[in-house]
């Protein structure tokens, strides 16, 4: 079962916010969200595909299964539907983001998501700074991670 990575269009927006709440909740669920469900379909519908690089992996039977987003070297978002983490999934977008921006990256994540920091590691993702959150819509403490080549 592979996925087809493709770049967003407008007619994926539904699709890809419904994978970025499933995933949100199910990694992050004692992060408080400072937007309801709405809002989050809004912002992916009206800013994320229509003014950011954004990726999805599309499932052999067209569901949508996972988002990324880059804003030039920043990975903003990187998100799968829970019933398809520790496939490769996000290993194949991690490696399309080095593709797409070779000279390096960065991201942010929360200090409470250690699965991710795993991952992000595991690609060659250095921590480099930690904040209390007050930089961030959460309010959640965070780390700031760095790939160069």
């Amino acid at each position: 079962m592979t996925a087809l990575l493709r770049r967003a269009v407008p007619a994926d927006a539904r699709a890809t916010a419904d994978v970025w709440l499933r995933s949100f909740a199910a990694a992050l669920p004692t992060v408080v969200r400072p937007r309801s469900d709405d809002e989050v379909r809004a912002y992916i519908r009206d800013v994320v595909i229509p003014l950011r690089e954004t990726w999805v992996a599309e499932a052999e039977d067209g569901r949508i299964v996972g988002m990324m987003v880059l804003d030039g070297p920043l990975l903003s978002q990187l998100y799968l539907d829970p019933a398809r983490r520790g496939r490769g999934l996000g290993d194949r977008f991690v490696a399309l983001a080095k593709e797409r921006v070779p000279a390096g990256l960065t991201l942010w994540t929360f200090q409470v998501n250690e699965p991710a920091h795993r991952f992000y590691e595991r690609h060659g993702f250095v921590a480099v700074e930690r904040t209390d959150g007050s930089g961030n819509e959460e309010r959640e403490p965070d780390v700031r991670y760095v790939w160069r080549p």
